[in-house]
C-alpha cells in the first residue's frame, strides 16, 4: 500500500521533533529537516503541528489511495502527512461535535496554497455519502476560481495567493459536507496596475488573452497578445525567459476556470459581465492623456480606447470620459466640479482599475458563498485559514507591511495556543517540565497597532493632516514618534555603520521572522486608497448588473471619509485573528 511504502522510507531522521535528543539545538533541528527532505520526506511533526517543506515538484503524495489510507487512523500511526492533520480535525469535529480550525502559515512560496488545497480535498471526500456530491464539487471548484482571480506569479512562487482566505466547511450530524463560507481580505490590488520585475499580474488576465477563444477575444476587443496591454506587458516575455520554472499553463487553466464558473452556478449573463469587467481593466491600462495647451485640464489621446472601456463597463462614453477628466466635491451642500491635471487623471485611471478589480473579486466570493450557503441548522464547522506568508523582497512596500503585520498577529496566536497555554496547562496539572523560553512578539504588534502612537495611527494622521503631506514627512513623523526602539530603525536614527545598510526613504522593522526594510514611497497614496466620486457615480449608472452592485448608491450618498487601507487591515486582523 502507498502508506506502507511511505513508512518504509520514513525511518530517516526523526519524524517528530519532540523526540529529538538535543531538542534545544537549532543545528539538530535543521539537520533532521535536511536528512528527511533529501529522501523526499517533506513532512515532519512537532507534536500536533506539521512542518512542511516545499519540494517544488510533484512527489505523488496526494493520491486517492493515500487519502483513503489516512482516513480514521490514529494520528501518529502513519508517517506525517497533511491528510493526517485534516483527518484529526474531521474526526474530532465528529466525535466531540465541536468546531475545529486548521491554521496554515509560512513564508511566501512555502506551499501553503497547495497544503490548503489538499486539506480541502480531504475534507470534501471524507464522507462517503452520495447525496452531497454536488456540494463536494462546489467546495473543490472554489479553489481554481479564486486562484484565477486572486493568485499571481511572484519571484518566489508561480501560484502565489495574493489575498487572505478563511473558509468554513460545514458538516451535518453524519459528518457529510453540506456547505461552506469564505471570508476574503487584503487582495493585493496594486498588482493590477504594476508588478515587480519578473512577476505577473493576476492569472485571469493571461488566461483570457491566451485562451484561444476567438469569440470571447473579439467581444472584448482584445488582440490575444500580452505585449499589447500595459498592465500585463511588463511580464510579456516571462514565460520565454523562465521555461524551466514556469508552471502555469494559462490556456488549460482558463478551461478549469470556466468549469469552476459552471459548477458554482454562475449564470451565462454573470460570466459575460465578469469577463467584460476584466477586459475593461486591460483596456484601461492603455488609456493615455495629454495636458490641455491652455492648462485647463487634460484630454484622452486615444479616445477609441476609452469608448471600448465604456462599452464593456456598460456606461455611456460621455459619462465615462467626464468621470476620468474631472472631479466633483461637495462644498456647503453644493457640488463643485473641476478639471483634473494630467497627474490626477493618470492616478484616477489606475485607482479605477484597482477598485473595480478588487470589488469584482469580493463579488465573486459573495456569489460562491451564496452557492455554498447551508440551508439547514445544527451544522459543525472546520475552519481553514490560508493567508499570504511572511514576505521579504528586494523592495518591500505598503503591501508587504500589511502582509507581515497579519503574520505577526498569526504568530501571536501560535504563541498563545501552542506555547503559553500548553505550559500553563502543565502548571495546573502539576507536571514537572523544563521552562522553554520563547520570543513574545507583542512588543512588535504594539509598535504597529497601538491606537495612539502605533505606526498605523501615525500613517492615518498624516493622511488627513492639512498642509504639505508626503511619504518623507511620514517617515519624519515615525522617527520622532517612535524614536529609539529596538524593533524600529530609519536612516535618521541609525548609527554610522547602520546608515550604510539603509536609505533615506526606508525604515526597518525587526519582525519575529527577521529584519525587513520597507521603502516608504507610496505609503500615503496606498493608505488613502482614494477613488474620485465621479468614477463611482458613473459606475453606479452602469447597465452591467455586477458594476451596479459593487458600486452601491448608498456608498455615493455617504459623506463620511472612507476608512484607510491601513486601518481596514488592522480591523480585519483584530476581528479574524482573535483568540
Amino acid at each position: 500500500m502507498a502508506a506502507e511504502a511511505l513508512a518504509a522510507r520514513d525511518r530517516i531522521g526523526v519524524q517528530d521533533f519532540v523526540l529529538l535528543e538535543d531538542f534545544r539545538s537549532l543545528d539538530a533541528f535543521t539537520d533532521n529537516l535536511k536528512k528527511r527532505f533529501n529522501e523526499k520526506l517533506i513532512y515532519t511533526y512537532i507534536g500536533p503541528v506539521l512542518v512542511s517543506m516545499n519540494p517544488y515538484k510533484d512527489l505523488n503524495l496526494y493520491t486517492d489511495e493515500l487519502c483513503a489510507e489516512y482516513r480514521a487512523v490514529e494520528f501518529f500511526k502513519l508517517p506525517p502527512h497533511v491528510f493526517a492533520i485534516a483527518d484529526t480535525a474531521y474526526f474530532a469535529m465528529r466525535a466531540d461535535r465541536r468546531d475545529q480550525c486548521i491554521l496554515v502559515s509560512g513564508e511566501s512560496g512555502a506551499g501553503k496554497t497547495e497544503a490548503t488545497k489538499q486539506i480541502l480535498k480531504y475534507l470534501a471526500v471524507a464522507s462517503k455519502s452520495r447525496e452531497v456530491g454536488k456540494i463536494k464539487d462546489q467546495l473543490l471548484q472554489s479553489n481554481p476560481l479564486l486562484e484565477a482571480f486572486g493568485n499571481a506569479t511572484t519571484t518566489r512562487n508561480d501560484n502565489s495567493s495574493r489575498f487572505g482566505k478563511y473558509m468554513d466547511v460545514q458538516f451535518d450530524y453524519q459528518g457529510a459536507p453540506v456547505g461552506g463560507h469564505i471570508l476574503n481580505y487584503l487582495l493585493e490590488k496594486s498588482r493590477v496596475v504594476r508588478q515587480a520585475a519578473g512577476e505577473r499580474n493576476f492569472h485571469i488576465f493571461y488566461q483570457i488573452l491566451e485562451s484561444g477563444n476567438k469569440a470571447l477575444l473579439q467581444r472584448l476587443n482584445l488582440t490575444g497578445k500580452v505585449a499589447d496591454y500595459r498592465y500585463v506587458a511588463t511580464t510579456a516575455n516571462h514565460k520565454k525567459n523562465s521555461e524551466t520554472v514556469f508552471t502555469i499553463k494559462d490556456d488549460a487553466q482558463f478551461k478549469e476556470t470556466m468549469d469552476a464558473l459552471r459548477t458554482l452556478a454562475f449564470s451565462t449573463q454573470h460570466v459575460e459581465e465578469v469577463f467584460n469587467i476584466v477586459g475593461a481593466v486591460l483596456h484601461l491600462g492603455n488609456l493615455d492623456f495629454d495636458a490641455q495647451a491652455d492648462g485647463t485640464g487634460c484630454k484622452p489621446t486615444n479616445k477609441d480606447v476609452g469608448d471600448i472601456v465604456a462599452k464593456l463597463l456598460g456606461v455611456t462614453p460621455a459619462a465615462f470620459q467626464s468621470a476620468l477628466l474631472s472631479k466633483t466635491i461637495i462644498v456647503n451642500g453644493g457640488k463643485v466640479t473641476s478639471p483634473l491635471t494630467l497627474e490626477e487623471a493618470l492616478y484616477g485611471r489606475d485607482a479605477m482599475s484597482k477598485s473595480i478589480y478588487d470589488r469584482l473579486f469580493s463579488w465573486l466570493v459573495s456569489h460562491v458563498n451564496h452557492t455554498l450557503e447551508v440551508k439547514r441548522a445544527n451544522t459543525a464547522v472546520i475552519g481553514l485559514l490560508d493567508i499570504y506568508g511572511f514576505e521579504v523582497f528586494k523592495v518591500n512596500s505598503f503591501e508587504q507591511f500589511c502582509i507581515n503585520y497579519c503574520n505577526e498577529k498569526l504568530q501571536q496566536i501560535f504563541i498563545e495556543l501552542t506555547l503559553k497555554l500548553e505550559q500553563e496547562e502543565y502548571d495546573k496539572e502539576g507536571i514537572q517540565w523544563e521552562q522553554i523560553d520563547y520570543f513574545n512578539n507583542k512588543i512588535i504588534l504594539d509598535l504597529i497597532e497601538d491606537k495612539n502612537k502605533g505606526m498605523i495611527a501615525m500613517l492615518d494622521e498624516e493622511c488627513v493632516r492639512p498642509g504639505q503631506v508626503s511619504d518623507a514627512s511620514l517617515l519624519e513623523k515615525m522617527a520622532v514618534g517612535i524614536g529609539q526602539h529596538k524593533h524600529f530603525l530609519c536612516f535618521e536614527l541609525a548609527g554610522r555603520d547602520a546608515k550604510k545598510t539603509i536609505e533615506r526613504d526606508e525604515f526597518r522593522l525587526v519582525h519575529y521572522a527577521g529584519d525587513v526594510t520597507y521603502n516608504v514611497k507610496g505609503f500615503i497614496e496606498k493608505n488613502n486608497d482614494l477613488l474620485f466620486r465621479d468614477i463611482k457615480e458613473a459606475s453606479q449608472a452602469s447597465s452591467n448588473s455586477i458594476m451596479k452592485e459593487i458600486f452601491p448608491n448608498a456608498e455615493i450618498m455617504d459623506k463620511k471619509r472612507p476608512v484607510t487601507a491601513g486601518t481596514l487591515d488592522l480591523r480585519m486582523s483584530a476581528s479574524r485573528f482573535r483568540l
